[in-house]
């Protein structure tokens, strides 16, 4: 939309949309998009749709993308290279997430009528006790920007490895050393935690899916700009 204001005779255009674009917060010079670093990586960015634990997009997720510091994605294209010798790769949920994502989640979190995705996603924990029992927090590691949510495929057919769980499933099930899961699901998730650690990133005790980078370019602080 224009509009066009006229001040004596000075007649002065002025484009709203453009104006409005240029007070977004940009990508910070330490970020990148990890497919322009990382090409044949596999994206499923959930929070972007209706298929996640809340059940609607989050907000400040603008675009399928998942951004990381540079220093994350240098190690995690290392560790997709690794995997590449073996005909498996990486497939990534979520990298990057702006505060005001997990202000979204908190607020999801505190209103205890809305369980729609219950039973996909949490069947097992009474949604009143996601606060205590530490499935959701006001503050999260990803919002630094070198933390990764991952799984492993097969190069060939492009399909998930057996972990066990589903991603971002909130049950004992989906700790690493979790034995409710069978053999071959822990072998997975195994090699998935060993090419992580070796190539620079922790994992968590309670999520097999999850790890950061042991050295991190920004461990105290929280960012808020939008993927887009």
């Amino acid at each position: 939309m224009r509009l066009v204001f006229t001040f004596g005779l000075l007649w002065m255009p002025l484009d709203l949309t453009a104006a409005m674009e240029s007070t977004l917060p940009e990508i910070p010079n330490e970020f990148v998009d990890i497919q322009q670093v990382i090409p044949n990586i596999i994206l499923d960015v959930r929070y972007f749709t209706a298929d996640n634990f809340v059940g609607e997009q989050f907000d400040g997720y603008d675009a399928a993308k998942v951004y990381l510091t540079i220093a994350g994605a240098d190690a995690l294209r290392l560790v997709q290279l690794e995997l590449n010798d073996y005909g498996l790769g990486l497939k990534v949920f979520d990298g990057y997430r702006p505060q005001m994502a997990v202000d979204h989640f908190v607020r999801w979190a505190k209103d205890l009528s809305d369980i729609k995705m219950k039973q996909r996603y949490y069947p097992s924990v009474e949604k009143k006790n996601l606060f205590r029992d530490g499935y959701i927090a006001s503050r999260s590691g990803h919002s630094r920007g070198s933390t990764i949510d991952l799984t492993l495929v097969s190069l060939n057919s492009g399909q998930e490895l057996d972990m066990g769980t589903r991603w971002d499933f909130f049950d004992l099930k989906s700790w690493p050393s979790s034995t409710d899961v069978g053999a071959q699901q822990r072998a997975n998730r195994l090699l998935l935690r060993g090419v992580m650690i070796n190539n620079g990133f922790r994992p968590l005790e309670e999520e097999w899916w999850h790890f950061t980078l042991v050295d991190e370019p920004f461990p105290d602080r929280y960012f808020n700009f939008p993927i887009q």
